[in-house]
């Protein structure tokens, strides 16, 4: 009877021992200058291999023990691939938790409305974690890995953050970023006002680059789209800034000259009438809809401040006087 009730007692205590176990925190060696540990578990591994895998990231524990959980748990062929932080406070339970549910440690990239395809990539090329894919790829061979062999790269990538697991591929985050846009181009263009000059969604895109090239202040962005409207529907020219630069690619300078205005290019809005041939850059949400849904209004012109804010005019004389105040301080 006493070596019974002493078999009991025993077993009480490691019971109780490996419940404490399996919710005490455990001991964590991360590398200088980081709290956490990063975790590598490649598909296959079998549970053994991931508990192996545990120690050798920094986790002072010994591998049978995490072995033995993991099989008694009955979740061991549930652990699931991918690459996992191990954060201080983690317990046994928590980290098989984690690896079950596949909870993977997840990066971002921020793509920012305005930026052209050069400024996506270089971004995309220092985003840690993210493999470069893409890397020594020509712009066209890009947009063929991409499924639209042929179509030019600017603005077909809706500015936005983008999560990913370590060790993605930035042709990934691409494609998702242009599936993005081709859905809130297509929601915008569901939404244009009836008596739009423009024609198609891509003229709507074009649109809508130059639009956010051109806004300083978010409360100006309709206003601005309407007076692009007003001039695509008269015929007028657009005589938009950011697309004659975008048209001088590496030539320019910072500075834009008067000679620059009247140097043709395709994307020259002083020298040519209507749309450039192509996006100038990435519009948000706002600036696909204030190219579809204008303001309405009448104006025709609009100068900047110099605080953000543009100001907005119905005739030229009335511009002009508001180029002397603003630009040129008469």
């Amino acid at each position: 009877m006493g070596l019974l009730v002493l078999l009991l007692v025993a077993g009480l205590l490691v019971s109780g021992a490996v419940g404490w176990w399996l919710h005490a925190p455990l001991r964590l060696k991360p590398q200088p200058g980081s709290q956490v540990l990063d975790l590598e578990i490649e598909p296959g591994t079998p549970a053994q291999g991931v508990a192996e895998a545990v120690v050798a990231s920094g986790a002072d524990v010994p591998a049978v023990w995490l072995h033995t959980w993991f099989r008694l748990s009955g979740q061991a062929r549930q652990i699931k691939a991918g690459s996992y932080e191990i954060t201080p406070g983690t317990t046994p339970r928590a980290l098989l938790g984690m690896l079950v549910r596949g909870e993977e440690s997840l990066k971002s990239v921020t793509l920012v409305e305005g930026w052209n395809f050069r400024q996506v990539h270089a971004a995309l090329q220092k985003a840690e974690a993210l493999k470069p894919d893409t890397q020594g790829l020509s712009t066209e061979a890009i947009m063929e890995q991409l499924g639209k062999p042929g179509v030019h790269p600017e603005g077909r990538f809706f500015p936005d953050t983008y999560t990913y697991a370590k060790g993605a591929s930035d042709l990934a985050v691409l494609k998702r970023a242009a599936r993005a846009m081709d859905k809130r181009l297509g929601a915008a263009w569901a939404l244009r006002s009836p008596d739009t000059p423009l024609q198609t969604p891509e003229q709507a895109l074009i649109l809508a680059s130059i639009v956010e090239k051109e806004t300083g202040k978010s409360a100006d962005r309709a206003e601005i789209g309407g007076v692009f409207t007003n001039r695509l529907r008269i015929g007028m020219m657009l005589q938009t800034d950011p697309s004659v630069i975008y048209g001088m690619g590496p030539q320019f300078d910072g500075n834009l000259r008067k000679r620059d205005l009247l140097t043709d290019t395709p994307y020259n809005t002083y020298t040519r009438a209507g749309l450039p041939p192509t996006p100038i850059a990435m519009p948000g949400k706002a600036a696909l809809l204030a190219a579809v849904r204008p303001a309405p209004t009448k104006v025709l012109y609009f100068v900047a401040r110099g605080d953000g804010t543009s100001h907005f005019s119905s005739s030229l004389d009335e511009h002009n006087r508001a180029v002397n105040k603003y630009q040129r301080g008469q």
